[in-house]
């Protein structure tokens, strides 16, 4: 039984699965999507999500924090420089796990886990929200109702 069991260990020992952990995060935040087992991308998930939260203040101590964590340099300046500035406005929920289908060698589950800015097809076929509205007049509102456009005058010909 898995009883208050709180992280999946991944069959490795904790040293092996930190190190599987910082090599799938570097992976995804340079590659920005990746191809793994669907119980390697939930642990990644939880691994990743914390590490783009902190890298939202770009702060000495932040950058050294997630270097810790990632060791890559290159993965870290990735995160910073172009991940970080994209998902400043987001709350949370920075990656997405899509379910593939089965591995034809040993029939794993496997998973595409990718950050969810970053996919243009389905930022381009999302709909654009609306700006919001509110029931009362705004002055500017007012300025473009006074001002009635010009009615062409109709001339008869006989």
């Amino acid at each position: 039984m898995r009883h208050n069991k709180s992280i999946n260990h991944l069959g490795r020992q904790s040293g092996h699965r930190k190190a599987l952990l910082a090599n799938l995060a570097s992976s995804l935040i340079l590659k920005k999507r990746i191809t793994t087992t669907v119980a390697k991308a939930k642990a990644l998930k939880s691994y990743v999500e914390p590490l783009i939260t902190k890298s939202k203040d770009d702060s000495t101590h932040s950058r050294r924090v997630v270097f810790s964590y990632l060791k890559d340099k290159a993965a870290v300046a990735e995160l910073f420089r172009t991940v970080a500035p994209k998902v400043a406005d987001r709350p949370g929920g920075y990656t997405r796990v899509l379910h593939t289908g089965f591995r034809t060698g040993d029939g794993a589950e496997m998973a595409l886990i990718e950050l969810v800015d970053f996919n243009e097809a389905a930022l381009a076929s999302a709909p654009k929200k609306a700006k919001k509205t509110t029931r009362r007049s705004s002055k500017k509102a007012e300025a473009q109702v006074e001002t009635p456009a010009e009615t062409p005058v109709q001339t008869s010909e006989e």
